[in-house]
């Protein structure tokens, strides 16, 4: 059998016989011809009966083929499977591709039902309850695409580094960061808890020697949140490196990452984003701005905006108008807000020594969206069990963790990124909803 080509690859096809195989996106059957437009995981292409019959001929020898063929044809579904095998033709007067397929056989694998449930006014929850339809979109498809070239390009940078990749569990049996937005499971006899973050397994390979570390994982929290950018269960992208001496390694380190992915998107699929989605990809410049958090906060009162409290992070507007005047004054899409205090920070947050009510951490913003919290952890372990009791934990129910840190821990820090955000606005896309593959809410569970 003829082996089969990709839609893709048939533009340096010379002219001649070829096999493609895909979904019909759409049928042109007009009186004397036949146009079928074929779509497969790689683009789309025109197919072309000429040979219409509508009626048979008992003088041509072929009239059974060529009435079968346009039958079959005719009675095509959208996202009916076929397999075509025909003349492939260069042609410039073809808007699709510059290339065509005068048809020579059709073979229908699998007939789609003729009521499509999702059409081109269909909105997002109607698509996500036909997920596998709404993906076969090429604006879709390029998102994961798209994903894929920038996780790809995250790990070449770890790789190079020496950093080591690891799978951190996601039953745990106690909370990693705190007892709110937990996801509580039976487990045998007793219960289990979904991991919110990777963070103390994160801590534990540092104690191990493992140096630079990275994880792209599920986690989980559960937040009765209906915002374009929260989700129940998203991938967190997760990095931890030991041997720093501030946050500021985080920070440049997070910076070169950034950089890597959005410049290998760019590279690979700039064209075809702009295509699809009308927009032009920016590769940011390094440094990357950095307004420590009160001083954004007066930023953002000056632009005419008061985050509500003053003890609190910057919220969603704060964001968004922080993020404006990054652009306008430094022409940049990302921000660090630095400097976050002790009381809106996790315990294990290394305090600045210079203003113990400060933290050495950070927020990574992105196109006005907070998309990363990173920092120094403390840890001296006498340190650590102080800041928990002064958050009001039990160090006896942190044990575990709290061991970790007794035989022997360098100084390190990390982040913790969601994926789906960062592909949200890098994409500029409304919601999150459109950027993972099956998304989960406080009212999705299927598919």
């Amino acid at each position: 059998m003829q082996e089969r080509v990709l839609i893709k690859d048939l533009a340096a096809h010379e002219d001649g016989p070829v096999r493609v195989s895909g979904w019909v996106e759409k049928v042109r059957d007009q009186k004397f011809v036949q146009f079928v437009v074929l779509r497969d995981e790689t683009g789309a292409v025109q197919l072309v009966n000429g040979g219409v019959l509508r009626e048979a001929d008992p003088e041509n020898p072929r009239s059974d083929i060529l009435l079968e063929r346009t039958g079959t044809i005719t009675e095509l579904t959208h996202g009916t499977f076929i397999t075509v095998t025909g003349e492939l033709q260069h042609n410039e007067r073809v808007k699709l591709g510059g290339v065509e397929i005068q048809i020579d056989k059709i073979e229908v694998v699998t007939r789609a039902l003729p009521d499509n449930p999702v059409a081109d006014d269909s909105g997002i929850d109607v698509r996500l309850d036909w997920r596998f339809l709404d993906l076969r979109r090429p604006e879709q498809n390029l998102v994961f695409r798209v994903q894929t070239t920038f996780l790809h390009a995250l790990r070449q940078v770890w790789v190079e580094r020496g950093f080591i990749e690891i799978q951190t569990p996601k039953l745990m049996a106690s909370a990693s960061e705190s007892r709110a937005e937990l996801f509580e499971v039976e487990y045998f006899e007793g219960k289990a808890f979904l991991a919110q973050s990777p963070q103390f397994f994160k801590q534990m390979a540092q104690a191990a020697g493992f140096g630079g570390i990275f994880e792209v994982g599920p986690a989980f929290r559960a937040d009765p949140s209906f915002t374009s950018r929260h989700a129940t269960e998203f991938t967190s992208i997760d990095a931890e490196l030991s041997w720093i001496d501030s946050h500021e390694d985080v920070m440049e380190l997070h910076e070169e990452l950034m950089v890597a992915g959005i410049t290998a998107v760019k590279e690979k699929h700039g064209a075809e984003i702009e295509k699809l989605f009308g927009i032009e990809i920016e590769v940011p410049s390094r440094p990357f701005p950095r307004i420590p958090l009160a001083e954004a906060k007066e930023i953002v009162k000056e632009r005419g905006y008061e985050v509500p409290r003053a003890d609190a992070d910057m919220d969603p507007e704060g964001e968004r108008q922080i993020a404006a005047y990054a652009k306008e004054k430094f022409g940049h899409d990302f921000v660090f807000l630095t400097d976050y205090a002790a009381s809106i920070r996790p315990f294990y947050h290394m305090l600045n020594e210079e203003d113990p009510s400060l933290t050495k951490s950070y927020d990574l913003i992105y196109r006005g969206t907070e998309i990363s919290t990173g920092a120094q952890r403390e840890h001296r372990v006498e340190v650590l069990e102080e800041q928990a009791k002064a958050k009001g934990m039990d160090p006896a129910e942190l044990a575990f963790y709290l061991d970790f840190f007794r035989y022997g821990m360098p100084a390190h820090g990390g982040f913790g990124m969601g994926l789906n955000r960062v592909l949200m606005l890098m994409l500029h896309q409304p919601s999150i909803r459109e950027t993972t593959y099956l998304f989960r809410g406080p009212n999705r569970l299927l598919p």
